[in-house]
């Protein structure tokens, strides 16, 4: 079995499934997604409430809103001068493009959909990749600062570049959206849990394929 895939189930039998990502429809995954950017997502979640309790947590409702109003419920969740006309830029984008309807949006070609993501203002492909595996329904596998710690302590891959560890998921890895999904939590999970910057490799389900956690704990 590839290194890949015994990360994968090693993870899996040690967290148990991520339930992520945490939305009650595809349009709050993408508001989610979008407001994530250098911030807590404890911060993205108090904004998210806000926009529903404010009745704005529509495609329609935020495009048409004023900024003044989309700032004052997402400023929680921090760069308050860019996320909110970033947010309905997009919504007005999607209006353009589907009339707003998500299932037309996304029943295109993965490539077509992710050069129109990141073609928006404060889109780039950890976001993008984020709205298409988790609100668009494509095998696209994400790679955030979690995932690079990882993969280069382990020894999966030496590169920081967003691209080249994409492609090296993509080689190893079934393309299949559950498996997708699930990884990238796992992921991020083990990341905060354990596989910090200053990590806790006596503990760690990873450590006989990790490179790191060999050494660290062995010498």
């Amino acid at each position: 079995m590839d290194r890949e895939r015994e990360i994968y189930h090693r993870l899996l039998r040690h967290y148990g499934p991520q339930h992520w990502w945490p939305a009650d429809s595809p349009f709050e995954v993408i508001v989610g997604a979008l407001l994530m950017q250098q911030t807590a997502w404890r911060n993205v979640a108090e904004a998210i409430r806000n926009l529903k309790e404010a009745g704005l947590l529509d495609v329609r409702a935020l495009a048409s809103a004023s900024i003044p109003v989309i700032r004052k419920h997402v400023k929680v969740a921090g760069l308050y001068r860019t996320k909110p006309t970033r947010l309905r830029d997009f919504c007005r984008h999607l209006l353009a493009r589907s009339g707003g309807d998500l299932r037309r949006y996304f029943d295109r070609p993965l490539e077509a959909v992710r050069e129109d993501l990141l073609a928006q203002s404060g889109v780039g492909p950890e976001t993008a990749d984020s709205i298409l595996l988790y609100a668009g329904g494509h095998a696209t596998f994400v790679v955030d600062a979690y995932t690079i710690r990882i993969g280069r302590r382990i020894g999966l891959f030496d590169s920081d570049d967003y691209g080249d560890v994409q492609r090296h998921f993509d080689a190893h890895v079934p393309r299949d959206l559950g498996v997708f999904q699930e990884y990238h939590a796992l992921l991020v999970a083990h990341a905060k849990a354990l596989c910090r910057p200053a990590p806790r490799c006596e503990a760690c389900p990873l450590q006989d394929p990790c490179d790191f956690g060999t050494v660290r704990v062995h010498g």
